[in-house]
C-alpha cells in the first residue's frame, strides 16, 4: 500500500494541472492508496483557502474521494463523522478534534466559536477553559 500526500489528493480532485493531475490519478486509481488523517485534514484546509469550495462540497468530495476501492483512508469512521459534523456547521479541523478525542471525558478549549458549534451538534462535553 502506498501513502499519499495532500498535494497529490488536491491534484486528483481539482484536475487543475496539467501534468500533475493526470499523474494523480494514473497513481491512486492503479494501486492501493493510504490517506493519514493528516493528510485529509491538509486537504480539507486547501479546498478551503485556496479553492474556495464551501464545507458541504468539500464533505460531497472527501466522501467520494474515501469511497474509491483503491483508498484507505486512516480512521475512516471518524473523518466520516468529522463530516457530518462539517456539513451542520463545525468547522472540519475541531469535528476531526473530536472524534480523535472521544474517548476522552471532554474537550477544553479557548475557541468560544467551537464550544458554540459543538453543542450546537450535540457534543455538550466541549468546554471553555
Amino acid at each position: 500500500m502506498l501513502a499519499i500526500d495532500t498535494n497529490l489528493i488536491v491534484r486528483y480532485l481539482t484536475g487543475d494541472h496539467p501534468t500533475q493531475s493526470p499523474r494523480a490519478r494514473s497513481l491512486i486509481d492503479s494501486q492501493p492508496i493510504f490517506v493519514a488523517v493528516t493528510v485529509i485534514l491538509e486537504v480539507d484546509w486547501v479546498l478551503r483557502s485556496t479553492y474556495d469550495y464551501a464545507p458541504p462540497e468539500i464533505a460531497r468530495t472527501l466522501r467520494a474521494f474515501s469511497g474509491l476501492p483503491t483508498v484507505n483512508v486512516e480512521d475512516g469512521a471518524i473523518v466520516s463523522s468529522a463530516l457530518d459534523l462539517s456539513e451542520k456547521g463545525m468547522d472540519f479541523a475541531d469535528a476531526l478534534h473530536l472524534g480523535k478525542s472521544a474517548h476522552c471525558t471532554g474537550f477544553a478549549t479557548f475557541d468560544r466559536k467551537f464550544v458554540k458549534a459543538a453543542k450546537a451538534v450535540g457534543h455538550h462535553g466541549v468546554q471553555e477553559a
